[in-house]
């Protein structure tokens, strides 16, 4: 089969088109003609070299998000049959083969019938961000009605997502964005305050917003160097979520304010082989919340084929992106 693969580390220009072997059926796996897939920052960190040891090993066929109709199912699968419509995460990472190929083999745990009302290209754009922030928002921030949260990076891929899921929580939600295009994104789904880190000093809006006091949950969606306007920003005892904490920081103000301090780190149990059937009961969740109208994702105004993934990796590197980019699988032995 065809597949846009890496064999070394490096730029946006590592990519090249490779004849590969189809994947063989085994036990708790599906065989899927893959239609889409979509970039998300942890491929741009696994091309360029930044996360080795968990990489595929060369040739590496990346990207984690996924969408496309079953093919063929292996024993024991319980649930799927050939000829599904399916979406969800199928690794591109370790041992665990990319979705940047004609046919990805994926662990039915890690998967889920696509939901009724969207089309291929949209089901590939929630995995990795959807259950992300369904992790830190649904199952770890623990938000009651009426909580003031805090969300940077509120109109990004995790982000936007992490903020519908705390208005469905009843939340007072408070966006952090960079500009005005992300601005309306955020107001568009319901943020009561949008603020412009670029020109609001967090000080300046933790008084403004709660009197001093701070947030009762901040979801950093940026984190390493941010996470210390988090610290900032929550109030004593308040709790602090991120999915990047891959940074060494000052931790004083963690313990001077006895700051609960959570990392999401959704891939854990791929790396670790542990708990994969949430992926998946995540995904059927998420699945329920896009069927019922409660969910919706943003998409780039700009979309490419499998075969110009260099061009999205390019493209994502300039910083213009306002949402998540498409990817359409347009590669045929």
């Amino acid at each position: 089969m065809k597949a846009m693969v890496i064999n070394k580390f490096g730029g946006p220009k590592v990519f090249e088109l490779m004849d590969i072997p189809k994947p063989e059926i085994k036990p708790g796996y599906v065989l899927v003609k893959i239609a889409a897939s979509s970039l998300n920052p942890f491929e741009i960190k696994l091309r360029s070299g930044l996360l080795p040891e968990i990489t595929p090993p060369f040739p590496a066929v990346l990207n984690s998000d996924f969408s496309g109709v079953v093919e063929k199912v292996g024993e024991n699968v319980e649930v799927l049959k050939p000829g599904d419509e399916v979406f969800g995460f199928v690794g591109g990472m370790m041992n665990e083969c990319g979705a940047l190929a004609e046919y990805a083999l994926v662990d039915e745990e890690l998967l889920c019938l696509k939901p009724a009302n969207i089309d291929f290209k949209t089901a590939a754009l929630y995995p990795l961000v959807g259950i992300s922030a369904y992790r830190a928002i649904m199952e770890n921030s623990h938000i009651k009605s009426g909580d003031k949260v805090l969300i940077h990076g509120a109109a990004g891929g995790v982000g936007h997502i992490a903020l519908q899921f705390a208005k469905l929580l009843k939340a007072d939600v408070y966006a952090t964005v960079s500009n005005d295009e992300k601005a309306e994104i955020a107001e568009h789904l319901g943020a009561n305050h949008v603020i412009n880190y670029r020109t609001t000093d967090v000080d300046d809006y933790v008084n403004m917003y709660t009197e001093g006091k701070g947030f009762d949950v901040v979801f950093d969606t940026i984190g390493t160097t941010n996470l210390i306007n988090s610290f900032k920003a929550v109030k004593t005892e308040g709790l602090v979520l991120t999915t990047n904490s891959r940074v060494e920081l000052d931790m004083t103000l963690i313990h001077h304010k006895s700051i609960s301090f959570k990392t999401i780190y959704m891939v854990l149990p791929i790396l670790t082989n542990t708990n994969r059937n949430e992926m998946g009961n995540i995904l059927y969740e998420i699945k329920k919340l896009i069927e019922a109208g409660n969910l919706t994702i943003y998409r780039d105004k700009n979309e490419f084929k499998f075969s110009e993934i260099t061009k999205a990796h390019e493209y994502y590197e300039e910083g213009k992106t306002t949402a998540k980019i498409s990817l359409i699988n347009d590669l045929k032995t």
